[in-house]
């Protein structure tokens, strides 16, 4: 176990790009340091993709609030966006935060796309390997990857500390643990709704994540899962929706976070679907670790 790892805990915190783009600094500053104080270990956020029609925060300066308005949270980038930024930038900014704040950084990578998405990562993590080889040597930070295949497990285990996957079901992180084995970091994504009402609850989650309509890397996995036509064909089925989206009383949410950690995840993110940032962590307070 590496002293990053150490840091994390079971829990921590997933918060939406755009949320924060939309909540002030001084609020974010605020709520941080409430998390912390709830007994979280991290807090991570995403980067929109690069033909997102609203450009979120820079991740790697967002990564620096959060360390800032803390003194022991761990900050995870969730992940960002290989096509944003040049691999050497890439490194240089994770590096500096690494150096400036040790033990306290995680750098997920993903966005990777296209005809060769594992040749376009794999030759962005050897540009970085060489950047990092005269930049900042010895600022160390775990790297993780958006992996949700076995040939991209396959690279997280050779290449990179581990894997952050996101809105993927208890199937997935079972999956993830056995193709990774015992070392690498498996810290998964889990959005939640504290909703009993499941017409609401269920509603709320198609509208954010389930229209459905195309196939992409989401749908391809959810595939490899088990989960077919009836599932993915004209929106998501309940029994898709209720696997990748936590939702009911506390102590349903609860529940499912621990299935996470019961099928080998190291370290949980509970992303609360709430309208604003002060309403989700509201919602964690909730959930905090006992």
């Amino acid at each position: 176990m590496n002293p990053t790892q150490d840091r994390l805990g079971r829990f921590g915190v997933w918060i939406a790009p755009m949320t924060l783009l939309h909540t002030p600094m001084a609020r974010q500053r605020e709520q941080f340091a409430r998390i912390e104080r709830l007994g979280y270990g991290s807090v991570w956020t995403g980067e929109p993709p690069a033909t997102a029609p609203i450009a979120g925060r820079d991740i790697l300066t967002q990564l620096a609030v959060v360390l800032a308005a803390t003194e022991r949270l761990v900050a995870g980038a969730g992940v960002a966006n290989i096509k944003m930024r040049h691999p050497r930038a890439t490194h240089s900014g994770a590096a500096t935060l690494a150096e400036t704040y040790p033990d306290r950084v995680i750098l997920g990578l993903g966005g990777h796309g296209g005809e060769r998405p594992l040749a376009e990562l794999r030759s962005y993590l050897d540009a970085m390997d060489a950047a990092a080889a005269r930049i900042l040597p010895e600022a160390r930070y775990p790297r993780v990857l958006a992996a949700l295949g076995p040939k991209t497990h396959r690279l997280a285990a050779e290449r990179a500390g581990g894997v952050h996957p996101f809105l993927q079901p208890v199937e997935h992180t079972r999956t993830a643990r056995d193709a990774l084995g015992p070392g690498p970091l498996l810290i998964p994504h889990l959005a939640l709704i504290l909703d009993t009402d499941e017409v609401r609850a269920r509603g709320r989650i198609r509208a954010l994540f389930g229209a459905g309509g195309s196939e992409n890397a989401y749908t391809a996995n959810y595939r490899r899962l088990g989960y077919g036509d009836a599932d993915l064909d004209g929106g998501y089925s309940d029994r898709l929706v209720d696997a990748i989206v936590a939702w009911g009383d506390d102590d349903a949410v609860a529940a499912r976070a621990e299935r996470h950690l019961a099928a080998g995840a190291d370290h949980v993110l509970l992303h609360p679907l709430a309208d604003d940032l002060t309403t989700a962590v509201d919602q964690l307070a909730r959930l905090a670790p006992r």
